[in-house]
């Protein structure tokens, strides 16, 4: 006959709890285990399995912030613990950390699958979310195409044209008095710029009355839901179920896919025609070169192909658009540094007439013109305050604000910090330039002279202190581009316009891909008048 104790051992109500006792205890071995490197370096709470994810999601609406809450001139690496069996991150803002991961120890630090994978809907095997080989060769012919000489041409001439179609709508409110949504218009026009540029289409988004686009919606669903699966441990459950935002992503990536796909076909076919890129009156955009080497022996696929327009578009659209917000909202903050840019045109240009450019409350279609005209890539070059006005936006709001690596071996950073083989490892530009070891003790304020050298020429910083563009073998190929965009359209927007912030208007971040504003820019704008430097 069976004791008690057998009996009890045998129960299944024992046996259950035995081994749900046995399971705690395993984790919090584990748990102990893995905190006893990560107690050696400063970072959020954290808890058994989950990590760190509750503190995450708390403040996912003001995450650049909540990370720059951990790091100070005496804290420059931290450690993110999350969710098991992933190994905790590491962010730092330390510049010789930086050094090491984006160029000292390259090799060990690719992008890895864990940054490519939750993109990989959106943007495939493009430059953004590759490694190796792949990388390579599309990093190779990116390269040659970005330093032609044609390429660049045809992009002053573009970058041109949008700006002056955006000088024109914002002439349009300001004729009526209206409040408008700025980062909308820029988001327009990088879009179309980058568009044509990018495939040779022209979607017309900077036309009255300004409509909806699609393609512009589902690509910011698509960023939105992409980057949110970095918190959500769960997405490839929701993925599987097709549910929540996972469905709206599946919707968002076949429109990009079907707009894509028809753009090449169209190009394909147009090629086959006679269509030679840079011939005549033909363009000279990315997608007409790429299937022009296809037509001389290198094959690149449908897929290929749709990555690369996907790829430029994130990188030229996006980034260059909310630089530009943040930039026009410094100058509703600092009216005195947009006077100084205005100024500084004035020097560079003192073209006859420009005065009388007003017609009532809108600006002269032909004193648009006429200004544009005079921005050539060579006078834009020698704009240096608007140059370090530019920088300093991004050194406060770097369109890319926190920049991840993963640990291809155990390594240790240059301060000591021990780094898990797989784990995400990160620099944080966000917070980067807001530490005062780096930029002193007025590093939270607006200051484009710190750029500036004692002859008033801009001076460039350390690309591993200065990390909007990333440093080392993937320094971005479009920074030249991207500033001479910028500065385009800066040029043109304050020499005709006072830009005025809509009392009460919130102004912050949306969690995604970019730094875009959550609200959008709403601002209304007054002609200003331009007087000519005498000298």
């Amino acid at each position: 006959m069976q004791s008690v104790m057998e009996l009890a051992r045998d129960s299944p109500v024992v046996l259950t709890w035995s081994w749900a006792l046995g399971v705690v205890v395993l984790v919090w071995l584990w748990w102990n285990a893995t905190q006893s490197w990560r107690r050696r370096v400063p970072g959020p709470a954290s808890y058994p399995v989950i990590g760190s994810a509750i503190e995450v999601l708390r403040n996912w609406d003001r995450i650049h912030d909540w990370v720059f809450d951990h790091f100070s001139d005496d804290v420059r690496t931290i450690v993110v613990p999350f969710a098991f069996p992933d190994p905790a991150g590491v962010y730092t803002v330390d510049p010789a950390s930086v050094e090491y991961i984006l160029k000292s120890n390259f090799k060990s630090f690719p992008k890895g699958h864990a940054n490519c994978h939750p993109m990989r809907e959106m943007l495939g095997t493009g430059i953004f979310t590759s490694d190796g080989d792949l990388w390579k060769e599309q990093r190779k012919v990116a390269s040659y195409e970005f330093s032609s000489a044609t390429l660049r041409d045809f992009s002053t001439l573009v970058f041109r044209e949008y700006a002056a179609k955006l000088v024109s709508i914002v002439s349009h409110f300001t004729g009526t008095g209206e409040a408008f949504d700025m980062q909308d218009l820029l988001l327009r026009m990088t879009l179309d710029s980058t568009c044509r540029l990018g495939f040779g289409v022209k979607l017309e988004g900077l036309s009255l009355p300004l409509r909806s686009i699609p393609f512009a919606k589902c690509f910011d669903d698509a960023s939105e839901i992409s980057f949110y699966r970095f918190s959500s441990p769960h997405w490839k459950l929701t993925r599987l179920l097709n549910v929540g935002g996972e469905r709206k992503l599946k919707h968002s990536i076949k429109e990009l896919d079907d707009f894509s796909y028809a753009v090449i076909e169209k190009r394909r076919k147009e090629m086959a025609a006679g269509y030679t890129p840079g011939i005549e009156n033909h363009q000279s955009d990315l997608l007409s070169r790429f299937v022009d080497l296809c037509n001389r022996g290198d094959q690149y696929t449908g897929k290929y192909l749709r990555d690369m327009i996907l790829n430029f578009v994130i990188a030229g659209r996006d980034t260059t658009a909310v630089t530009l917000s943040w930039f026009f909202y410094m100058m509703t903050k600092h009216p005195e540094i947009a006077d100084k840019i205005v100024d500084e045109l004035s020097t560079i240009v003192t073209p006859q007439g420009l005065n009388s450019s007003q017609d009532g409350k809108t600006v002269k279609a032909e004193a648009i013109e006429e200004f544009a005209n005079l921005l050539t890539y060579e006078t834009l070059g020698k704009l240096n305050y608007l140059h370090a006005s530019l920088s300093e936006t991004l050194r406060l709001y770097p369109a890319v604000s926190i920049n991840s690596k993963e640990a291809a071996t155990d390594d240790m950073l240059p301060d000591g910090t021990p780094v898990k083989k797989g784990s995400i490892t990160g620099y944080v530009p966000y917070s980067m330039g807001r530490m005062r070891f780096l930029w002193g003790d007025d590093a939270t304020e607006y200051k484009p002279e710190r750029w500036l050298n004692g002859n008033g020429e801009y001076e460039p910083q350390s690309p591993f202190k200065f990390t909007a563009f990333q440093a080392g073998p993937r320094t971005c190929l479009g920074k030249d581009s991207a500033y001479l965009q910028m500065k385009m359209t800066a040029a043109l927007v304050l020499r005709f316009f006072h830009l005025h912030l809509v009392p009460n208007h919130p102004v912050c971040y949306r969690t995604m891909v970019t730094l875009a504003q959550r609200y959008g820019l709403r601002v209304t704008a007054t002609p200003r008048s331009f007087v000519d430097n005498p000298s």
